[in-house]
């Protein structure tokens, strides 16, 4: 792993310090090599006691993940691959989150549409009127 730090957003690199990494077998199919290689990588990120976090993205991200962000990866055969994907999964985890949201502003429906659903319930109506029987004389 290079010394340069995780690159969030324009705003949020973390150093590679401030991740724990955790190595154990993946478990499953694979024979000899995944019975004795130690490929699964878990990488953990304490939101809490970052100091790369300012307060704001601190309270986004522990409301969205909790004090600690944990991701679990055990795709590839390779321990420094999975690092990789794991690294990725984790910047773009905390990327989502961060992401500010407009709030949705409430429009009325356009003529059209309002038309279109009418005619639609009158169409449903009149084939649910052609159903029922027809009074004989």
């Amino acid at each position: 792993m290079t010394n340069s730090p995780l690159i969030i957003n324009q705003n949020l690199e973390i150093p590679y310090e401030e991740i724990s990494w955790r190595f154990s077998g993946s478990g499953g199919p694979g024979g000899q090599h995944a019975n004795t290689a130690n490929t699964r990588v878990e990488a953990i990120f304490s939101i809490r006691e970052s100091p790369s976090l300012d307060d704001v993205q601190r309270a986004k991200l522990e409301h969205r993940f909790g004090p600690t962000l944990r991701v679990v990866v055990s795709r590839e055969r390779s321990q420094l691959r999975n690092r990789e994907i794991a690294l990725d999964l984790l910047a773009s985890r905390l990327r989502d989150a961060l992401i500010v949201r407009r709030p949705r502003r409430a429009t009325r429906p356009t003529l059209g549409s309002v038309e279109r659903r009418l005619e639609e319930k009158k169409s449903i109506a009149r084939k649910k009127q052609d159903r029922s029987r027809v009074d004989e004389e």
